[in-house]
């Protein structure tokens, strides 16, 4: 018996979704990202934070749950904000590992069972990337597309890292990391950096898998661009000051007895697609 590899094995899959007036595409969403994992017997809970929704998202949830009993419907009280909600659902999940997810059905259910394969393989962080090669970004935005690129580059020569998309959303991790990030403090979009970038300067292995992102169908976009500047930047320098002054006291090492992953740094063909 290989006990390294056993040991590596994850038993449950939460999936985090956040979501806010998502009146016309939340029951799709669920339904198609159920059967996809169904299908590839991946056993898991879907947990939909509904974040102050005015529309019938709430709703929706709890008439689901009658023939999905995988989904788990929460409900922030605290104080609403993108970051804040998929807070709120990871303190709910109850799987050893977590896929945070958008609720508008702009990210491809398929790729969150390869997620769920390369978790399996050891790594402690699964990244996707729209923009490598097997990648794609259907419909984005100019001026959005414009700055994803720029403050993507950004972060890549800030923190010297081989990763294109830190701020694509769409992301998994191990428990150990999730728990190993805390306290998480990013009340809005900006938790899309702050935990990839606290997972890599505390030391926990990392891969970069291609995605596919499709922009919403329905329903009116969340993120505001010029109320996000100041919060990403106020939040990278946060973790790139933790990178150079804190002495090491957060890495993974120092973190507990956590399960060493099988290799310790993110697969070295990724750079060549970047």
């Amino acid at each position: 018996m290989n006990t390294s590899a056993n040991a590596n094995q994850l038993q449950f899959l939460s999936v985090v979704v956040p979501a806010r007036d998502e009146e016309g595409c939340i029951a799709s969403m669920v339904e198609h990202l159920h059967v996809e994992l169904r299908l590839h017997n991946v056993p898991h809970e879907i947990v939909v934070v509904d974040d102050g929704s005015s529309d019938r998202t709430w709703a929706i949830l709890n008439e689901l749950t009658a023939h999905i009993p995988e989904l788990s419907p929460v409900q922030n009280r605290g104080q609403h904000g993108f970051g804040r909600a998929v807070v709120c659902g990871l303190d709910h999940m109850r799987g050893d590992a977590a896929v945070i997810m958008m609720a508008d059905e702009s990210d491809d259910c398929r790729d969150v069972v390869r997620y769920w394969q390369l978790l399996n393989e050891g790594w402690d962080c699964v990244f996707g990337s729209r923009f490598i090669k097997g990648g794609g970004a259907i419909d984005y935005p100019w001026l959005k597309l414009q700055i994803n690129r720029l403050a993507n580059t950004f972060l890549r020569i800030l923190f010297n890292i081989n990763l294109n998309d830190t701020t694509n959303a769409f992301k998994a991790y191990r428990k150990t990391v999730i728990d190993g990030c805390r306290p998480l403090i990013s009340p809005q979009f900006n938790l899309t950096v702050e935990i990839p970038l606290k997972a890599i300067v505390r030391g926990y292995s990392w891969t970069v898998t291609p995605t596919t992102w499709r922009n919403r169908r329905s329903g009116v976009a969340k993120f505001k661009i010029k109320e996000m500047g100041s919060r990403y930047l106020f939040i990278c320098l946060y973790i790139w000051l933790e990178k150079y002054f804190s002495c090491g006291d957060y890495k993974k090492n120092s973190l507990g007895p956590a399960e060493a992953s099988p290799r310790s740094l993110h697969r070295s063909q990724i750079s060549k697609d970047l």
